[in-house]
């Protein structure tokens, strides 16, 4: 079929809700995608940080067809070992207490949102429920992880957007002081800003943020949906900072392809949401809590872990050295091109879908993140495309 076919049948069918680069995918095998016509493509974006493992990772493969085959779903009103082994999986290798299984990050998000502002509640009563987020960060497209998001081209059409939050700096403790007033329940930080254009916190702000809450009884919420399993060469990118907060969301790399969202709380909030309090019909859905406890066991090992860490260096030198590159940052394999200032992401990530690179942007960046798991063959092509894009550019 046709790409012209393919996007006509598109456009009579979707809500024209994402701007579409022109190719079609059809399948791929680890960091090598191909279109319907037979095209190959190195992949790095993974899906938006999603496909951790890349594509058609063969035990994922097993793990998820096992669990298909015995049953696809079930009730949250019934008790399922995937979903508790997936769990208590979660909980012992990032040391937290409890979680919460939804479908996406933005579900994640609002399932914390609600956490500290119950805990809060419980706790002091009315009028302690504003969320600290921080300028240029991004937490979800429902209503109120718009609102949770600090950045206002964001804030538009959807009104009223949900209330009680306000904005820092990032890396700014004294701006953050500033909201002291009572009313505060929360901070919510992401430890890399990916789609506010890949700013990674400082470690000693990280640290401080943690000692601002412990003395106001603030809960730390820390939004590792893109920056969590392996993203940055730690399991969690906080883990960089040595610090322990009291709510992680996660989704994206976790369920490898399949949509998961998950919200971990420290073992003094393993209470406060009770039965009727929340929940989600599909969240903690079997199959997808067997691919997702797939990809813990392969990412969450020290082998693992180090070699992201290392490709991480590895990409990091080679586009420092590529032309019309002003700077690079990011942590691991959540990385951000700062190009000259005349030219454009979007016009360089066309150029490189074009010449066999799928390859993302983040405001005036190029962002990278490809598949943990990408060969080192893989890897070497794809720099190999932007470097010779970037040779070219005039």
């Amino acid at each position: 079929m046709s790409f012209e076919t393919i996007k006509q049948q598109h456009d009579n069918a979707l809500m024209p809700t994402y701007g579409r680069f022109p190719v079609a995918l059809k399948g791929g095998k680890n960091a090598t995608a191909y279109d319907e016509d037979g095209k190959c493509y190195i992949d790095f974006g993974s899906g938006i940080g999603v496909t951790s493992l890349g594509y058609c990772d063969e035990g994922y493969i097993k793990a998820v067809t096992e669990q298909l085959h015995t049953a696809q779903h079930f009730s949250n009103l019934y008790y399922n070992q995937t979903q508790i082994d997936c769990a208590q999986s979660l909980c012992e290798r990032t040391g937290m207490a409890r979680v919460f299984f939804g479908n996406s990050g933005a579900e994640a998000n609002e399932c914390a949102i609600k956490l500290a502002r119950k805990y809060s509640f419980d706790k002091y009563g009315k009028g302690r429920s504003t969320v600290i987020t921080l300028c240029n960060s991004f937490h979800g497209r429902t209503v109120t992880t718009l609102a949770a998001t600090g950045q206002d081209v964001f804030h538009n059409y959807f009104f009223p957007f949900t209330g009680d939050f306000v904005y820092a700096p990032a890396n700014d403790l004294e701006a953050l002081k500033t909201f002291d007033d009572g009313t505060v329940c929360a901070v919510m930080l992401e430890c890399v800003q990916g789609e506010g254009g890949v700013l990674p916190l400082e470690t000693d702000y990280l640290r401080a943020v943690r000692r601002l809450c412990d003395e106001h009884d603030w809960v730390m919420i820390v939004d590792e949906v893109q920056t969590g399993i392996g993203r940055t060469g730690k399991l969690l990118a906080i883990e960089h900072a040595d610090v322990k907060p009291d709510v992680v969301t996660l989704a994206k790399g976790l369920g490898g392809g399949l949509p998961i969202g998950a919200c971990l709380c420290a073992e003094r909030f393993s209470d406060v949401m009770s039965a009727g309090m929340h929940g989600s019909t599909f969240g903690g859905n079997p199959v997808v809590c067997a691919g997702a406890s797939y990809v813990l066991s392969v990412v969450d090992t020290p082998e693992f872990l180090a070699d992201v860490r290392r490709k991480g260096e590895y990409i990091t030198a080679r586009l420092q050295a590529m032309p019309h590159v002003k700077a690079v940052r990011g942590r691991g394999m959540m990385l951000g091109v700062v190009l000259e200032d005349d030219i454009a992401a979007k016009d360089v990530v066309n150029a490189c879908l074009e010449n066999g690179l799928l390859i993302l942007t983040a405001k005036t960046l190029l962002r990278l993140l490809p598949p943990l798991s990408i060969s080192q063959e893989e890897l070497d092509r794809g720099l190999t495309i932007l470097e010779t894009v970037l040779k070219e550019w005039n």
